[in-house]
């Protein structure tokens, strides 16, 4: 997705609609946002803010938090 470098704006709005969805739905986290819309994770989150959705912050479910706790315990 095209982004103005300048101006750190999203040019193709119908991709943006799409991206929001899909993150409101669940489908893919804040950082896949950003990655879909190319833009920062902090740009995302004021994206999200500026349109009213509430942002999930860490694990949604237990099998998350399991996940990450595996990952975490893998790193060394």
């Amino acid at each position: 997705m095209a982004t103005d470098r300048r101006s750190n704006t999203v040019q193709n709005k119908e991709e943006l609609a799409t991206t929001i969805g899909l993150y409101v739905l669940g489908e893919i986290s804040l950082g896949k946002a950003a990655e879909r819309t190319g833009v920062t994770r902090w740009k995302m989150e004021e994206i999200l803010q500026d349109a009213g959705v509430e942002l999930r912050l860490g694990p949604q479910t237990k099998d998350d938090l399991d996940d990450e706790v595996d990952v975490a315990l893998d790193i060394e």
